[in-house]
């Protein structure tokens, strides 16, 4: 982990970054300054932790830049005593800001590495109200009932349906959906009663989901 100091100021530019984009939620950004990324990327990418490239991670995924992981944080308004459910672990980092923010969280990813070492972060922070399940997260979280946030950082070939019944009426679900070849865009909906209003926001540079697939890497 770096230095206090240097987290410090790590911290203190992306927070300059984020207010010219309009981001300055005190409860949001104070989730990120108590959740040190240095804890979350790799020890040969610590001097990369709070810039907004993307950092690569084990078994070929990666974690978002500092200011893309804020940014849907920001997107996605969690607010106190809310349940949310996680698609992709990763590193576990947004999973820590998530926790600090709401009342539960449950995250799924599909490798047991990636698990095994967000795990042990989010236990050295002290982290008790999120709960890491290996899945492929392709039909969400089934037989834990709904969630006022879902959230998801792996990009979906087409909207899935499985959010209508996990999201409460009022929830919220932001996911990247793939667009081209290469491409995906970052699509925002929002429950009201059994209708759906969708915002296309951005591109986002996400990995495809891989249905059906828990791997043992």
């Amino acid at each position: 982990m770096k230095s206090a100091l240097v987290e410090k100021e790590g911290f203190a530019a992306l927070v300059l970054r984020l207010r010219s984009e309009g981001i300055s939620d005190l409860d949001l950004l104070t989730a990120v300054e108590q959740t040190p990324r240095s804890l979350f990327v790799p020890p040969q990418y610590s001097d990369e932790a709070y810039s907004s490239r993307s950092i690569p991670i084990e078994c070929g995924s990666f974690m978002e830049g500092a200011d893309l992981a804020v940014r849907l944080l920001s997107l996605l308004q969690v607010k106190p005593g809310q349940r949310v459910l996680e698609i992709g672990t990763g590193s576990g980092f947004m999973s820590a800001v998530l926790g600090r923010l709401a009342e539960r969280v449950l995250s799924v990813d599909r490798y047991k590495t990636l698990l095994a070492g967000a795990q042990q972060r989010l236990d050295n922070l002290g982290m008790r109200n999120v709960v890491l399940r290996q899945s492929d997260g392709s039909n969400g979280l089934s037989g834990e009932g709904t969630f006022d946030r879902i959230l998801s950082t792996a990009a979906f070939p087409a909207m899935p349906r499985f959010f209508a019944e996990q999201l409460v009426s009022g929830g919220m679900f932001l996911a990247p959906l793939v667009t081209g070849e290469n491409t995906c865009v970052m699509v925002r909906l929002i429950k009201t009663g059994s209708r759906f209003e969708r915002e296309d926001l951005f591109e986002a540079p996400y990995l495809p989901l891989v249905p059906k697939i828990a791997s043992f890497l």
